[in-house]
């Protein structure tokens, strides 16, 4: 379903992201044009088999009077889920231009989620880190708690980008999510807005193990994999001297782009496809997702996973 343009620039005020994340999830749900996934309402979603000891409250009545059997209406608070989403915001998330950075697609991404996830009575809870874990909320369901998440959010998108740490500062994408795999109370859906990126293969199998670790503690995890596909992994740069700078480490490399082009395409490829395939392994749902494209492949990878979690 397409998506209107936005200006992520634009939005300087609380009232406009929320407004922006809202107009965002009533646009995807117009365009589902029959979803088998209930929990758009507190409405009747199914019925299921009476379970002898519980509250007789939701029995129907009529259809005991029809089958003689005890049914109980289902309605969509029993099938809620714990949420936490995961933002990257190290310094990389920050590529590749103020106001259409990878940062920002991910924060409205999270922020129409959080919007979403309050529509359906699921509790939502907000994890930020680079080096270290910035930020971790509660967990909950409420109006008022999706409007601290949002003015989170807002802040989020007033920052600066930090500058570059040198390689000892570098982001450790492993320790921090091996520390929340640790942290994360109960069964819950993960969701991890990351470009993954990271200073070398030991850092990336440490990383892939990470994701494992949150596997292991019996978590359902959703892992977009924010890029700007253009540069990032099409390197369309223009034939002319550049000079490129590691925004996590501040070394920068003079080269000209068709000198390297195809070893770098093919070392992304590389890259991207046996990220897609342990996560296949680990049963984490990988969604590559791009800054230029619309929100509405993330709502849609989130419903899917949820379908798969309640």
């Amino acid at each position: 379903m397409p998506a209107p343009a936005l200006d992520l620039a634009a939005v300087r005020s609380f009232e406009n992201l929320e407004l922006l994340a809202r107009q965002l999830v009533d646009g995807f749900i117009t365009g589902l044009h029959q979803s088998p996934y209930h929990g758009f309402s507190v409405e009747f979603s199914e019925h299921r088999l009476f379970n002898p000891g519980e509250s007789t409250r939701h029995l129907d009545w009529k259809v005991l009077a029809r089958t003689d059997k005890f049914f109980v209406k289902r309605y969509e608070e029993e099938t809620n889920l714990r949420a936490h989403l995961l933002l990257d915001i190290s310094p990389s998330m920050y590529y590749p231009v103020p106001g259409h950075d990878k940062l920002r697609f991910s924060v409205l991404a999270a922020a129409a989620l959080t919007t979403l996830l309050q529509r359906q009575r699921d509790a939502v809870g907000l994890i930020t880190f680079g080096r270290t874990v910035e930020l971790q909320t509660p967990v909950r369901s409420t109006s008022a708690h999706r409007h601290t998440l949002l003015l989170e959010f807002q802040r989020l998108l007033e920052r600066p980008a930090p500058a570059a740490a040198g390689p000892a500062g570098a982001t450790d994408v492993a320790a921090v999510l091996h520390r929340i795999a640790q942290q994360l109370p109960k069964r819950s859906l993960v969701v991890i807005f990351s470009d993954m990126l990271g200073r070398g293969a030991q850092e990336q199998a440490a990383a892939l193990a990470a994701l494992q670790h949150l596997r292991h503690q019996h978590h359902e995890v959703l892992l977009f994999h924010v890029l700007d596909r253009a540069t990032e992994s099409d390197f369309e740069f223009a034939d002319r001297p550049y000079i490129f700078e590691d925004v996590e480490t501040g070394q920068e490399i003079r080269l000209q782009p068709g000198q390297v082009r195809a070893q770098y395409q093919a070392a992304m490829r590389g890259f991207e496809t046996e990220l897609a395939l342990r996560c296949g392994q680990l049963k984490i749902d990988f969604v590559p997702v791009d800054v230029r494209e619309p929100f509405a492949k993330v709502l849609h990878a989130y419903l899917v996973k949820r379908g798969r979690a309640r």
